[in-house]
Formats: C-alpha cells, structure tokens, sequence
C-alpha cells in the first residue's frame, strides 16, 4: 500500500481539491447565465381593452343577435400591439402586449359593451345554443398607432346578417382615431384602448337601432 501521506499524495489531493474548486465555478457560472437569459425572456407587460358602460344608445332590441369573433389578416391576429409605419408596413412593439389575440378580445368586449347596454338577454355567440334572427360579422381593418399622424386608429367594418338566409340586412365601416403620446406600450395600448371604446359605442348603437 502507498503512503497516504506522502509527497505524491498531498500533491494528488490538492489536484482533485482544485478540479473540484473549477467544477464548481463552472456550475455557478452556467447557473447565473441560465438565469439571466431566464429574466431576459420575461414576458412584455400585458394590456386590456375595456367595455364602455356609459353613454350607450341602445334600444332593448328586437330579437336574438349573436356576435361572431372578427376576422382579420395574420398580421393583426395576435396579441402584439402595431405600429403602422410611414412607408405602409406594420412593426410591433417589444414592451407591450394585449391579454389576449386581438379578435377574441375584440368579440368579448364587444359583447360586453352590448350587455352592459342593457341588452343582456339579447345577445349571444355562436355555439351558445341560440336561435338567433342576425349574426354580427365584422372585420378589424386597422388596429395600431399610425406613425405618420401619431394617432391610434381602429378601422372595421360590421355587417349584420340575418341567420336564416344569410342575407346581409345592413353594413357599415367604423372608425375612431385619439391622439397618442407616443408609441411607449403603456401610451400605445391607453390610447387604443380609448379608440376602441369610443368605436364599440358607436357599433352597438348602429346595430342596436336595426335589431
């Protein structure tokens, strides 16, 4: 057997004491850079639309009206908030995000802001199991902050059609612009949000006087 506590064997020990000193430098490090790289993918602070409840024209309604979730091009079917640039294109904004996909969110507040109009026993969305006499069908057109006004806008177009025929009853084209402060997420998403409430009582009195 060797001598543990010869030369040799101080000098082998002080080699596997520094190997083991550098593993555990190695690890620490790995571990401080996953968790940097963790807070650095932390996502954007999240943003909502809400439902007007005052200054609602709206009659109680005449029948059953169920509210189908927008269409709209890839672009704007996200949860990203948009800046319409000055050479036509649309650009996203890294420090903000809406709640949910722009479409849904616009069909739930939608919704709400009929409900919210008194018309609660009225109006629905497909697969409820309603029998309703119209649909209200619409597009988001535009829906960012326009680079070269410094304005949020929101264009859509709302077509109600009648349910059992498929026949379009009445159409029309929206849209709303406020000023915006600036394109930071907090001032983009305030003064669409602003755009959006003045638009929704705008679609829900228009439909409101035909159904």
């Amino acid at each position: 057997m060797g001598d543990s506590s010869g030369p040799k064997a101080r000098v082998k020990r002080q080699a596997h004491a520094c190997k083991a000193a550098v593993s555990s430098r190695l690890v620490a490090m790995a571990l401080a850079g996953f968790l940097a790289g963790c807070a650095g993918s932390a996502p954007p602070p999240t943003f909502d639309l809400a439902a007007p409840r005052d200054n609602l024209s709206a009659r109680p309604g005449r029948g059953l009206v169920v509210v189908a979730e927008p269409s709209a091009l890839a672009a704007i079917d996200t949860n990203r908030l948009t800046v319409m640039t000055r050479g036509g294109g649309l650009a996203y904004l890294g420090d903000a995000q809406w709640s949910d996909r722009l479409p849904r969110l616009v069909q739930v507040r939608l919704i709400q802001t009929f409900e919210n109009a008194n018309r609660l026993t009225t109006i629905g969305r497909p697969g409820d199991r309603l029998l309703p006499v119209a649909q209200l069908n619409s597009e988001i057109r535009r829906f960012g902050i326009d680079e070269a006004t410094g304005e949020a806008v929101i264009e859509m177009s709302v077509k109600i059609v009648q349910d059992n025929t498929g026949r379009i009853l009445a159409g029309n084209i929206f849209k709303r612009s406020v000023p915006a402060d600036g394109t930071s997420g907090p001032v983009a998403a305030a003064a669409l949000d602003l755009a959006m409430q003045e638009l929704l009582r705008d679609i829900v009195g228009w439909t409101s006087a035909r159904i």
